[in-house]
């Protein structure tokens, strides 16, 4: 439900909100209010889970930045920091803190006994807990504490590094010491939240951690990080509906994109849209209208009838070559966009193929369009629709999300049309979410029939005697119903295109579901990127969505896009696997089990002969550390992640603990 400070916060705006007092959007526009420069996202638009929130949250971002962007970094103030401490030959001198977390790690553990254990170990100077240490207060404490103690080392015992770890190395930073001399032990997630129920065994354990983690920083090395420029154009694959839109985007904000799309005209699967569950809008028309938008803008290159041959580079350099009818297009870019759409299930039960009246949604809807359902000749009188096909089963498990809508709207459509017809909808389960609800009860209301089936007992269509008929096992009244039927219209899934998907995917090195459609780097959090740093996705390459959805994502993937494009540089970080030459024999063991293709083994001439060794791409390198553990001749380290730490913790792990 809506907030109830929503009609306030509506009218402070002076934006309109719908009959249930969500934010009012258009389909076409699902960032966009009746008022110009303000946008929306989330839960405020329509009820929705934290991926579409995320993509949304981003899609605004993108609206905004196209506003904003011929005044690009000219507010904005470059943080300075001190001259970095020389800490090389030092003794280690390390300073702990402890934070309580408010009761995450305090109601468990004894905080108070964490700390003074960790001033009796090897090299801490000073140790204090903190209620949060996350806070700016203390944050401004820890600044204060490096420097009135000569801490060359700092060892935060708190909750996740993989959200707090760089708060912590920028306070570091700010002191004047390097960030990579930091290292945080993980008392929250890893223990506290984990025996909650066993305080005396957490806070031992937590103890353990603070000493592993303190081994650890006796052995940090002093990092630097590295800047890569970037080529400020960007490539987007796919000319759909998605495609266009993120191109669009980008333009906007003043980069010039490439667009390369297979077939000889844009568009994607809209072309085949004719209608949409709301009566005031025109898909035709609309999509007309972005593609001429999208054709005339001056920073937008079409190349139709094209693929991509070849992608080489990462993030911020990346160099493609287009086969096009012209012949081939190179050219460079900073980032990757993949918005290459999918198909519809070719069905392969219930007569298609076989009997010319059974079609599906998108066939029918054509009919429906072209006002072929209504003949002198035509002899349609009832209607039956089939759900799930080619969806939710053993081959495609996953829910296709816009069948049901779109089985609604073809219904509602051939019932207006011809108002003394029969609709009967079979379905497993109606999933007409968020406000597509209402459509379901309209049909029903309008005299749509809709049965359930189960899916162990699917339907049966048969042509007896000229006619079709469909018979089906209605759980609700437990017996058989056979429907005679002028037309079956089957509800046909959305599939990968997996041939084009594959060969994509080999080219730009990311992954894809087992379904095969693209995968994202996380499914809450970064529902548009890939791990691969540079490329994003959107639209039906992506997973089955409604429009709206994809223009969401779309926008969302150019706004996530443009943090990139809009520099000069990015900062990458240090942590990242190093060669040591010398003891590289050339084996390549840790070539194949990179997951992000970082390491290439290349061949040089050295003292008259010729030398094996491998090349690390610093632009693609996690420093996941897959290549170390694969190296038998120790040629290849992780910085921060040394084997020698590594040793040093597993030490401090198994030593006998003086509590």
């Amino acid at each position: 439900n809506p907030s109830h400070d929503v009609k306030n916060l509506a009218r402070t705006f002076n934006i309109e909100l719908n009959k249930h007092n969500f934010c009012n959007t258009g389909k076409f526009t699902p960032v966009e209010t009746n008022r110009a420069g303000v946008y929306v996202a989330g839960p405020f638009t329509e009820p929705k889970d934290i991926p579409e929130t995320v993509m949304q949250s981003s899609a605004a971002a993108s609206k905004a930045m196209a506003l904003l962007w011929p005044a690009r970094g000219t507010l904005i103030t470059k943080r300075e920091y001190p001259q970095e401490m020389d800490v090389i030959g030092q003794e280690p001198r390390i300073g702990v803190f402890v934070c309580h977390c408010g009761k995450n790690i305090g109601g468990v553990a004894d905080v108070p006994s964490i700390r003074d254990y960790a001033k009796t170990l090897p090299n801490v100077v000073y140790a204090e807990d903190n209620l949060y240490t996350c806070s700016s207060d203390t944050q401004k404490r820890i600044n204060e504490m490096i420097k009135e103690h000569n801490l060359n080392r700092v060892v935060v015992a708190s909750c996740t590094p993989r959200t707090h770890e760089p708060l912590f190395r920028n306070t570091c930073r700010e002191a004047g010491l390097n960030p990579y001399l930091f290292e945080m032990a993980n008392i929250r997630d890893q223990n506290t939240w984990v025996h909650m129920s066993e305080p005396e065994k957490a806070t031992r354990k937590a103890k353990d951690l603070v000493r592993i983690a303190i081994a650890k920083s006796h052995l940090l090395d002093p990092l630097q990080n590295r800047f890569l420029e970037v080529e400020h154009d960007a490539l987007v694959i796919g000319g759909g509906v998605s495609g266009m839109t993120a191109a669009y985007e980008l333009a906007n904000q003043g980069f010039n994109v490439h667009l390369v799309e297979k077939t000889e005209e844009l568009g994607g699967q809209m072309k085949h849209l004719y209608y949409l569950l709301e009566d005031n809008y025109n898909p035709q028309e609309e999509l007309r209208f972005l593609i001429n938008k999208v054709t005339n803008h001056p920073k937008i290159k079409v190349y139709t009838s094209s693929s991509v041959k070849v992608v080489e580079g990462s993030m911020g350099n990346f160099k493609t070559v287009v086969l096009t009818p012209q012949g081939e297009v190179e050219f460079k870019h900073g980032i990757v966009i993949v918005a290459t759409g999918a198909q519809e299930y070719k069905p392969k039960e219930y007569l298609y193929g076989e009997d010319s009246m059974v079609i599906t949604q998108v066939q029918f809807e054509e009919k429906l369009a072209k006002n072929e359902v209504r003949t002198p000749n035509s002899e349609l009188r009832t209607v039956t629709m089939i759900q799930c096909v080619g969806s939710r089963n053993d081959e495609h498990p996953y829910c296709s999300r816009i069948c049901c809508s779109v089985a609604i709207k073809n219904a509602r459509k051939f019932k207006k049309l011809v108002p003394e017809s029969q609709v009967y909808v079979l379905y497993r389960d109606i999933r007409a979410y968020a406000f597509n609800e209402e459509y379901y009860r309209l049909a029903r209301e309008e005299g749509v029939i809709f049965l359930r089936y189960e899916n162990d007992e699917k339907p049966e269509v048969k042509r007896t005697n000229g006619k079709l008929t469909l018979t089906l096992n209605d759980p609700i009244l437990n017996q058989k119903v056979s429907i005679p039927t002028d037309l079956v219209v089957l509800s046909a899934g959305i599939i990968a295109e997996t041939e084009n998907n594959e060969d994509l995917a080999k080219k730009l090195k990311v992954p894809l579901t087992q379904d095969k459609f693209f995968l994202e780097a996380h499914m809450k959090l970064r529902p548009v990127d890939f791990a691969t740093e540079g490329i994003y996705l959107c639209g039906l390459a992506h997973a089955p969505k409604s429009i709206d959805e994809s223009i969401i994502q779309a926008s969302g993937a150019a706004s996530r896009a443009s943090t990139i494009l809009s520099k000069d540089k990015v900062e990458l970080d240090a942590i990242v696997s190093q060669v040591i030459d010398e003891n590289c024999d050339g084996c390549a063991y840790c070539v194949d089990p990179c997951s992000y293709h970082a390491l290439t083994l290349i061949e040089y001439a050295r003292d008259g002969a010729i030398k094996k060794t491998v090349d690390r791409d610093l632009a693609l390198c996690k420093g996941c550390g897959v290549c170390q553990a694969t190296c038998p001749k120790a040629a290849i380290v992780v910085d921060n992640f040394k084997l020698a730490q590594l040793l040093a913790m597993v030490n401090a792990a198994l030593e006998p603990p003086n509590y």
